[in-house]
């Protein structure tokens, strides 16, 4: 489980193919002495297991549908990542939970400066459309970032000064992918729902639920 709240910008420094995937070398900008083999590593929103470490430098073997799934497997050497371990009990949550599970790949369609702050707007699967919630979170590229707006399956993003220095949206142009993560809160609530969906929710059925609908 991660925040989104990016600890650092790494570097691919080397791409080895494999017989069904990749393997990546990452070059990290802030101390991992405390990492260990099978630790996970949030790469650009995917979660991904630690397989060798060398001062400071690891890598990370990605499958076939990881590749497929995200933006990873169009990366190339010399690529800025978003970097995030995960999260340990008692960690302060600076963000909103993420999971690592990316969702889908989004196109940053708009880029616009105000003042010091850049707004986006990011085109998502139109199947996370219902999950896409006006100043809900959402992780792009691992970032948790808040929605400003939300227009059908096009969203509105605020990127802060700070965020957009230390992370990659900050040089992200329109027809870049990013990956999208959607709050996983929305998706437990969905499939708690699930059984009832078939109907409207009435007076009958929230009394049937125990809830007092005169107060």
């Amino acid at each position: 489980m991660f925040t989104g709240i990016v600890e650092g910008l790494g570097e691919i420094v080397k791409i080895k193919p494999l017989a069904n995937g990749k393997r990546f070398f990452i070059l990290v900008p802030f101390d991992i002495s405390d990492t260990k083999l099978g630790d996970s590593i949030a790469v650009n929103g995917a979660c991904l297991t630690v397989t060798s470490l060398k001062g400071n430098v690891f890598s990370v073997d990605v499958s076939p549908e990881t590749l497929r799934r995200t933006t990873l497997g169009n990366f190339s050497t010399g690529e800025k990542v978003n970097l995030e371990r995960a999260l340990r009990l008692g960690d302060r949550l600076g963000g909103h939970l993420v999971t690592g599970h990316v969702d889908g790949i989004g196109r940053v369609l708009d880029r616009r400066h105000q003042g010091e702050f850049i707004f986006y707007k990011v085109e998502v699967p139109k199947k996370l459309n219902r999950y896409l919630v006006e100043k809900g979170s959402i992780a792009v590229d691992g970032i948790s970032l808040t929605v400003n707006q939300v227009k059908e399956n096009t969203i509105e993003l605020a990127i802060i000064p700070h965020t957009a220095k230390l992370t990659t949206i900050g040089f992200r142009k329109p027809g870049d992918e990013v990956n999208i993560e959607v709050d996983i809160i929305g998706k437990y609530v969905e499939r708690l729902l699930k059984p009832y969906n078939q109907g409207s929710i009435s007076e009958e059925f929230l009394k049937l639920h125990g809830f007092d609908i005169n107060g």
